[in-house]
């Protein structure tokens, strides 16, 4: 009888302790998320180790996630592409059957190429985008006309970003091109009211002829890290910020510097958006990737409001 009760007591701990188990959070800062085929492809600066290159996972219903067992689970790895150091803010497209990862390194961008999303992205010879100063967080935006779009962010008093058509073969921009597009200057974008500025981490979504320009603003490690975008009728700008800024913020999640993301539209045709967050309370990393879901709103104007659904927010996990 003593051995029953020892067994029943066994199964019972042996039964809690398994639906107690916690999945491990997925630690990925400025993330981005590439859906292809079926299945979502995700990358971001590592948590792990910024100086090997980019790791990628892969999930088909955004809630369970494994890592690409493919050369070594990371889609670049240092050495096969320009940089030694500081890999982050990746980003993935495809454009005619090809696979593109622009991303930052060394504090400069750079463009490579794979026959797949899980990489390798490589380049045949390693270089970086030809600049005159230092620029990091690429965002490549092809518009309907098929021109070719870079943001990014120049570090030239503050992050600032900046928007400049790229060469059809994504080699460089046109230089004569390059247009300041806006940096933080309101009170929720320095917060710790800085010197330095910044305003980082674009990505643009083109909805009824009009452009939103998503960006995040204070430095990262700052608490009140948030997103908020502007809007024009021209890639080029000029822009105007939203009145609704911060459209989502530590308030929001609950989790301490929440942004710096991309969005995508997912297979039930639903627009994410994928950002980090603070490791915790005391801690700024390693930094988790979370999700959030945008939608449009009318407001009785001519342009939408772009706005975060509430109750949406929700951090990613690896099986």
């Amino acid at each position: 009888m003593h051995s029953f009760h020892l067994l029943i007591s066994f199964l019972f701990w042996t039964i809690g302790s398994t639906s107690l188990t916690e999945k491990e959070p997925i630690y990925l800062a400025d993330p981005s998320i590439f859906y292809h085929d079926g299945t979502y492809y995700l990358y971001g600066t590592s948590g792990n180790d910024k100086n090997l290159g980019f790791e990628v996972y892969l999930s088909e219903d955004l809630e369970s996630w494994k890592k690409s067992t493919k050369n070594e689970g990371y889609a670049l790895k240092k050495g096969e592409s320009f940089g030694e150091t500081g890999f982050w803010a990746p980003q993935v497209f495809e454009f005619e059957g090809l696979f593109y990862m622009a991303y930052t390194a060394n504090e400069n961008i750079a463009i490579a190429t794979s026959d797949s999303p899980l990489g390798p992205f490589k380049q045949k010879e390693l270089k970086a985008l030809p600049a005159p100063v230092k620029q990091i967080d690429p965002y490549i935006f092809i518009d309907t006309d098929g021109k070719k779009y870079l943001y990014h962010v120049r570090l030239t008093e503050g992050n600032r970003l900046f928007v400049a058509e790229l060469k059809d073969d994504f080699s460089g921009i046109k230089e004569e091109s390059l247009t300041y597009c806006l940096h933080a200057e309101e009170l929720w974008e320095n917060t710790q009211n800085v010197d330095w500025t910044v305003s980082e981490g674009p990505a643009i979504i083109k909805h009824q002829n009009l452009y939103y320009f998503i960006y995040s603003a204070n430095d990262f490690r700052n608490p009140d890290y948030a997103v908020g975008y502007a809007t024009s009728k021209n890639p080029m700008g000029p822009w105007t910020k939203s009145p609704n800024n911060p459209i989502f913020d530590r308030s929001d999640s609950g989790i301490n510097g929440t942004g710096h993301g991309d969005y995508f539209v997912d297979k039930d045709g639903k627009l994410r958006y994928i950002l980090h967050t603070h490791n915790s309370e005391l801690d700024v990393s390693p930094r988790k990737a979370a999700l959030i879901e945008l939608h449009f709103s009318k407001n009785g104007s001519d342009s939408d409001i772009l706005e975060v659904k509430k109750g949406s927010f929700s951090l990613l996990e690896i099986d």
